[in-house]
């Protein structure tokens, strides 16, 4: 298989930077706007995982525009004993979107486990956290659900400027 050279694995990164093309092979898509085949293109983003390059690999969903205005950041203060447990099981529910930790900022903010839960009408938001936090018995434990008020730009990752720049020698 030929792989990439520098100009089209150059192209590759900019390209991943806007994110992938809306079609059925995006892969395909990349390859013939780069002049190259999808093997080299998926060998490509293959090697750069393998290197590291991307922490993650995902998909951003403009939930708004498909109707779903009632999202709310359920947080939580959990033991730190605790919070990997609670939140795998948390981000394996129903409804919940993302879930994941963070550093508590005391004395102000004593949350550390955050779930997103985007729905359509903020009532059945709110009876979804009750009975998720109910099932999984964690109503008693110190929470807030935090509902968005606005939406803030969504874009896919950005490479680090740090990485070297491929020139014409490799």
């Amino acid at each position: 298989m030929n792989g990439l050279d520098p100009r089209q694995r150059t192209a590759l990164r900019q390209q991943l930077e806007n994110g992938l093309p809306l079609t059925a092979r995006p892969w395909q898509t990349l390859a013939e706007q780069l002049g190259s085949s999808e093997a080299a293109v998926l060998e490509q983003a293959r090697q750069w995982n393998d290197e590291g390059l991307f922490r993650r690999f995902g998909l951003v969903v403009h939930h708004r525009n498909l109707g779903f205005r009632a999202n709310a950041m359920l947080v939580l203060d959990i033991p730190d004993h605790q919070v990997d447990a609670i939140g795998e099981r948390l981000g394996r529910a129903d409804g919940v979107n993302l879930c994941y930790q963070r550093p508590r900022r005391l004395p102000h903010w004593p949350f550390n486990l955050f779930c997103m839960v985007h729905g359509r009408e903020r009532a059945a938001v709110q009876a979804h956290i009750a009975e998720l936090l109910a099932r999984h018995g964690l109503d008693q434990m110190p929470h807030r659900l935090l509902f968005s008020t606005r939406a803030f730009k969504q874009r896919g990752g950005r490479f680090t400027p740090s990485l070297p720049q491929e020139t014409a020698h490799g």
